[in-house]
């Protein structure tokens, strides 16, 4: 149950490490996975429907600059492939809270928000998952 909750935790708050951490922390592969996912959909879901306090917030804390700067690869991305190609680079960048808050203020709609974040990071997700999966046999067939 640890598992879970660390990497449904860290699911929300730093993706990179919610795979490798569930499964540190006891949990199968699959279901850490499933509870990271969980977790990084839920960061931007409340981003979405938490209300403009919440985000104007969220903006401060994180240092977010919701006005385009061509040098940075976040930018080139969003020209270049849109929401979606955002959706699939945010786990592994900017995270889904400062995802959802710079397209919103790039006039995208909170469900397609949503959904780019949720549907992005599955790649990540089987990726991490792949990897740890196999660094943990080796690990312990090794």
């Amino acid at each position: 149950m640890a598992g879970l909750f660390a990497a449904l935790g860290l699911g929300f708050l730093y993706f990179v490490a919610a795979i490798p951490a569930g499964v540190a922390a006891g949990s199968p592969v699959a279901l850490a996975a499933l509870a990271a996912w969980i977790g990084y959909s839920l960061g931007g879901t409340i981003v979405l429907v938490a209300g403009t306090p919440l985000r104007d917030w969220i903006m401060r804390k994180l240092k977010v600059n919701p006005h385009p700067d061509p040098a940075k690869l976040f930018w080139r991305i969003w020209e270049r492939f849109g929401l979606w190609g955002l959706g699939l680079i945010a786990p592994v960048t900017i995270g889904p809270q400062a995802t959802a808050l710079i397209c919103l203020s790039l006039g995208e709609s909170p469900r397609r928000i949503q959904l780019a974040i949720s549907i992005g990071v599955l790649p990540s997700v089987i990726a991490f998952a792949l990897g740890v999966g196999f660094g943990a046999h080796a690990f312990q067939h090794g």
